[in-house]
């Protein structure tokens, strides 16, 4: 069963990146704070 043994291999090493990227996202990147104005049309709103 080589292929399956090579199929499950990827998939660990593909899960690994993943779970590496989303870790180096959360740890590494700082997130901007800035103020958001939203503009609400009034129609319909409240109805």
């Amino acid at each position: 069963m080589p292929t399956l043994t090579r199929l499950i291999l990827v998939l660990i090493i593909l899960g690994g990146l993943g779970y590496g990227a989303v870790y180096a996202l959360a740890n590494w990147v700082e997130p901007n704070e800035r103020e958001i104005t939203v503009r609400i049309k009034k129609d319909g709103f409240g109805r």
